[in-house]
């Protein structure tokens, strides 16, 4: 019986009750742009990151006081100064200090796995450090995919490829799943040309159509960021 841990790929929140059965870390990934935000907001001295999954929670915590980061459609929230640009992120006057998340896909991606027993944040940006993590730890690895609304999502399953590939390669990771050399594939397909190979994918078009094509070479760059973001008791912290 091979004894090794396994890594699969959930593309999409919606089917996370389905693959969840044995998965010891999760992965959520939303490389456009929320994880990428995460990384590079830790990675520039942000301490902690809270994320909540509705606008209404947002609003409780600006109230209290706190920073607050917005976005829904791919907009800053009315009424927010910050929302998941990674650019953004990289504020001086935000070093050291805690930041609150609500954005469309990402955060509720990290809502729907919140009980879980380990999860961490992971994006291209960060693919080596993640790698590198995970194959310390030896675990059962889920790549939970944010996607579009719950609609499957190419630069998340390709992230979610490329770090399988990277497990994989180890040769102490095996996969029992479709979804996981589908996304190795995709991930093989795309890596020499992630802008191009991207190119007419639905979430892409939509940052272009506002003007935020350097979020996206920005976050389709990979290992800017040595950070691996851990989820702790609704705490995100490098």
């Amino acid at each position: 019986m091979d004894s090794r841990p396994t890594v699969e790929v959930c593309f999409t929140p919606n089917l996370y009750p389905l693959h969840f059965d044995g998965s010891d870390i999760i992965v959520v990934i939303d490389v456009l742009r929320a994880t990428s935000a995460i990384c590079a907001g830790l990675s520039n001295g942000v301490e902690k990151i809270i994320p909540v999954a509705t606008i209404e929670e947002a609003i409780e915590y600006r109230q209290k006081g706190y920073i607050v980061a917005a976005e829904r459609k791919g907009k800053v929230v009315e009424g927010f100064n910050l929302g998941n640009s990674p650019s953004s992120w990289l504020n001086k006057e935000l070093v050291g200090k805690t930041v609150v998340l609500t954005t469309t896909n990402g955060t509720q991606a990290i809502h729907t796995a919140r009980r879980c027993k380990h999860m961490v944040i992971g994006s291209l940006i960060n693919l080596d450090a993640l790698v590198t993590y995970l194959h310390e730890k030896k675990k059962n690895v889920m790549l939970l995919g944010s996607g579009w609304r719950n609609k499957f999502c190419l630069e998340d399953t390709i992230c979610a490829g490329a770090i399988a590939e990277g497990l994989l390669a180890t040769g102490d990771f095996r996969s029992e799943e479709d979804s996981t050399i589908a996304s190795k594939y995709l991930y093989l397909s795309a890596r020499d040309n992630y802008l191009g190979y991207l190119k007419a994918s639905s979430h892409r078009r939509r940052l272009r159509d506002l003007n935020l094509n350097e979020d996206i070479k920005y976050c389709l760059t990979p290992n800017t960021v040595d950070v691996v973001p851990i989820y702790k008791d609704g705490i995100i912290t490098a």
